[in-house]
């Protein structure tokens, strides 16, 4: 039996490597292409934010987002960003006083915090305990309230691990969710770290620079024009 068992194995791990294969191949093709079942209710949002800019150009790319169209928005920053979160906070306050709708709003935008996979300066050893953290907390936060709709993102390096498990969600087929990125406008002549990474894995679903020698030097982007 035990034999027959491992022969079992050995003829199943061919087969499971090869839907596993033909799988991703179809992730990848319906990468970009509009979503089979139209949505009717609002697009739940995955919003990431980071230091070093990151956040103000995010805040400026959402004031022209249509508010009931991608709602609920949930923001996610590092845990040691104290200021990204703070931003959103009182963007989403300021909606408050233009749309008047308070309980609503409220309703409509959560905000949390996920570990760096590996903080400046932290040893490689104890980044790997870190790094599980990043990825437990990635699911989580792709899973909060049923899998996001779509994923904004414009470099913070916590915008790593929630595309890779929200890739690794559509995959499994537990969940579709878009990625958006939009490279920093500081960004002139080459990607940023987290830009080329996303781009050669092919793991954003619309992927966006803000100047035209940008997209010709990467021909799957989209100019988007300056948005600062």
């Amino acid at each position: 039996m035990g034999l027959d068992a491992f022969a079992a194995v050995c003829c199943a791990i061919p087969v499971l490597l090869s839907l596993l294969v033909v799988r991703v191949a179809y992730v990848l093709c319906r990468s970009g292409l509009p979503p089979l079942k139209p949505h009717a209710a609002g697009l739940r949002c995955l919003i990431v934010l980071g230091s070093g800019g990151h956040t103000a150009e995010m805040m400026n790319i959402l004031t022209e987002l249509q508010k009931d169209r991608f709602t609920p928005r949930y923001y996610v920053a590092a845990l040691t960003d104290n200021m990204s979160l703070q931003k959103a906070q009182v963007y989403e306050k300021s909606l408050i006083q233009v749309e008047g709708d308070r309980e609503k709003i409220i309703e409509d935008a959560k905000f949390m915090q996920i570990y760096r996979s590996r903080e400046v300066g932290q040893s490689y050893i104890t980044s790997i305990g870190t790094t599980v953290l990043c990825c437990f907390a990635c699911y989580v936060a792709n899973n909060k309230n049923q899998t996001t709709s779509g994923i904004f993102c414009n470099g913070p390096g916590t915008c790593i691990p929630l595309c890779a498990s929200a890739f690794i969600l559509k995959v499994l087929g537990l969940g579709w969710s878009s990625i958006f990125y939009i490279e920093s406008i500081a960004r002139v002549k080459k990607l940023s770290l987290s830009g080329l990474l996303l781009y050669k894995l092919r793991l954003a679903d619309q992927f966006f620079v803000q100047w035209p020698q940008l997209q010709q030097k990467y021909p799957r982007a989209q100019c988007a024009g300056r948005l600062m």
